[in-house]
């Protein structure tokens, strides 16, 4: 591995963990999802709470197992986040969970995905220091997603899901700070 390659990894590592550490707190988020090609919409708000995780917590030991991942090997830093979501116009609401991640190199480490229950891992990377972007494959399906912090009170995302080359869905999140875990 050159040296130039593992200070990019170093610095990933090291912007991530800094982003965890800045979204942790409470946030409400407004979300509309396309459906395409037809372009049907849907609405929907949640809370999401996230929680900085340090390198070997409980938690981050825990997601590495479910990973395979040997005893050696440490998660560099991690977030637990979890959500309750409502659909905006009903009011009734539409999933409530939690999820892990673990970083380790360019590789982040979830105990679950969007569309499974089973473990799974993105690939990771910043175009700058406050939006970070990931890419997800799984069961013929690709997920990628932007993240970007915008001061220290709101975030958007957005997420296009794909299949065999196909978009099939497009989601965009404004996430406005409820509480900060300093």
């Amino acid at each position: 591995m050159t040296s130039q390659l593992k200070l990019a990894q170093i610095s990933d590592e090291s912007l991530l963990a800094e982003f965890f550490q800045a979204s942790a707190g409470k946030w409400h988020s407004e979300r509309r999802y396309y459906t395409l090609p037809d372009g049907e919409t849907k609405e929907m708000f949640s809370i999401i709470t996230s929680r900085y995780l340090d390198a070997g917590c409980d938690e981050l030991q825990k997601l590495a197992q479910m990973h395979g991942l040997l005893d050696s090997v440490t998660l560099t830093c991690g977030a637990e986040v979890s959500w309750e979501s409502k659909d905006s116009v009903t009011g009734r609401k539409e999933s409530k969970g939690y999820t892990l991640f673990g970083a380790r190199r360019s590789t982040l480490y979830r105990d679950r995905g969007f569309a499974t229950a089973k473990p799974i891992t993105a690939q990771y990377n910043f175009p700058n220091p406050k939006t970070l972007c990931l890419r997800t494959e799984y069961n013929d399906s690709v997920f990628e997603e932007e993240l970007k912090l915008i001061g220290s009170k709101y975030r958007t995302r957005q997420s296009i899901i794909s299949r065999a080359g196909e978009q099939l869905m497009i989601g965009q999140y404004l996430e406005k700070r409820v509480e900060s875990f300093d």
